[in-house]
């Protein structure tokens, strides 16, 4: 402890983590912290005694669902999009070397009360049964447009500038109904809520491509990917990148407290008396309580069953996206299932989750739409937590905070969350120009 550091890390959720193993690439003095003797905070994935002893208070799960050591329970479930930012930065940081991943089978949209498979080519539309003859066919051509898209070749802009127009007239002149534009915004280009519509289309249009481009990248049936073992695998993967480059951990570490000079700017950070020197920390919420405000609630129920989910093709592992018009909600649901294809689970078992945005005061009966697609559910787990965001000035304290993990099962939020604090710390963008065939997802 009793040293200079470049910068103090607080807590080792994955977003933390992250960050301490991007700033230890870039060759920075880090000394990396967490209260609890485990590595992940609240992105950490649990076996199932542990499982039960955060949510019953008790040490002994029924024999019936098999070993404890066979389940890695992920308390922030969320996949990766193939070709997303966090591929990226686990390609640039060579982190993929740690890790194995596997194709996640399907990607599913709620509408009109039925689960359909999300179509994301003109040929999918085209065969999808989400759609009548006449709307295919626009849809098609929306598709075709899209794919075709090159921001660079205004021959491909088809006389529109999407920087200008917004996503509403990019729809609307393509005649697309409001169910298409519903599954299209929610389930491909994978926006939280409506106010896209009114926002330039050329983000959605980007959104959208990188949806296409990861569902070819593996020819599986979805964009996305998943690590063998959960997600608890990637904050480890992370710390140990950062000690590779020099990076210090210390877990079981209590009362971190970041200590302050006259002028309110971080000179260290202090925990059983002693006190390690730096100019910059960077944490979780919970280390900085007085410079967070609660922005929302996230209630997410955690099921064991013993099948796949109904009407998903038999998936073993898939998403499904509740848009919120479909459940006259402000904000949409989302369903995530993986099982022993992903060795989260024993043989024979699946571990869904259904989680959204709190929006009333009784959380568990908003989850129903969602609870009512699984069948039935061998245990359930509830688990409620407050969203925070930070409300200091990192400019004038040097301390940069993270945001709350918000209820969406890809990592698109968290990465932007992740990218944009390393450039404030470090005041440059990371490059992620890299060769995405330098990872691949097993086949088995």
């Amino acid at each position: 402890m009793d040293e200079e550091y470049d910068v103090i890390v607080l807590g080792t959720g994955l977003k933390e983590c992250i960050l301490s193993g991007l700033l230890s690439v870039d060759r920075l003095k880090v000394l990396h912290m967490d209260r609890n003797d485990y590595y992940g905070g609240e992105s950490a994935s649990l076996n199932l005694v542990q499982l039960y002893q955060k949510f019953r208070n008790s040490d002994k799960p029924p024999p019936s669902l098999g070993p404890s050591r066979d389940y890695n329970v992920d308390m922030i479930p969320k996949f990766m999009m193939a070709n997303g930012q966090l591929v990226r930065v686990l390609i640039h940081t060579d982190v993929t070397k740690y890790l194995a991943f596997k194709a996640v089978d399907g990607s599913f949209v709620y509408t009109k009360g039925k689960i359909y498979k999300v179509p994301a080519t003109d040929v999918e539309a085209i065969k999808s049964t989400l759609m009548g003859i006449f709307e295919k066919r626009r849809a098609r051509k929306f598709f075709i447009y899209v794919q075709d898209y090159n921001e660079a070749d205004p021959r491909t802009h088809d006389g529109m500038d999407l920087s200008r127009v917004t996503t509403k007239e990019l729809f609307a002149h393509f005649g697309l109904d409001d169910n298409t534009i519903d599954f299209i915004g929610h389930s491909l280009a994978l926006h939280r809520d409506d106010r896209y519509l009114s926002e330039p289309a050329l983000e959605t249009v980007k959104r959208f491509k990188l949806y296409a481009e990861s569902l070819a990248r593996f020819q599986g049936g979805s964009p996305y990917i998943y690590p063998l073992y959960g997600l608890g695998e990637l904050p480890q993967a992370f710390a140990r990148l950062s000690a590779v480059y020099g990076g210090t951990y210390m877990l079981q570490k209590p009362d971190c407290t970041i200590e302050f000079d006259e002028e309110g700017k971080v000179r260290g950070v202090t925990s059983e008396g002693e006190t390690a020197r730096t100019k910059k920390v960077v944490c979780d919420p919970s280390y900085a309580r007085n410079k967070v405000r609660k922005v929302g609630k996230v209630v997410r129920a955690i099921c064991i069953m013993s099948h796949p989910i109904p009407n998903t093709n038999d998936s073993s592992s898939v998403q499904v996206i509740l848009p919120q018009k479909q459940l006259g909600r402000r904000s949409d649901m989302y369903v995530f299932c993986c099982s022993y294809s992903h060795n989260v689970a024993p043989k024979g078992k699946f571990i869904a989750f259904v989680s959204t945005e709190v929006e009333t005061s009784e959380p568990e009966k908003e989850l129903q739409p969602g609870l009512s697609l699984l069948g039935p559910v061998d245990e359930m787990f509830i688990d409620v937590y407050d969203r925070f965001e930070p409300v200091n000035d990192w400019t004038l304290d040097n301390c940069f905070i993270s945001k709350s993990y918000d209820p969406t099962t890809h990592f698109e939020t968290t990465v932007q969350d992740v990218l944009a604090m390393y450039t404030r710390i470090t005041g440059k963008v990371l490059d992620l120009s890299v060769d995405l065939s330098a990872a691949s997802a097993a086949d088995e």
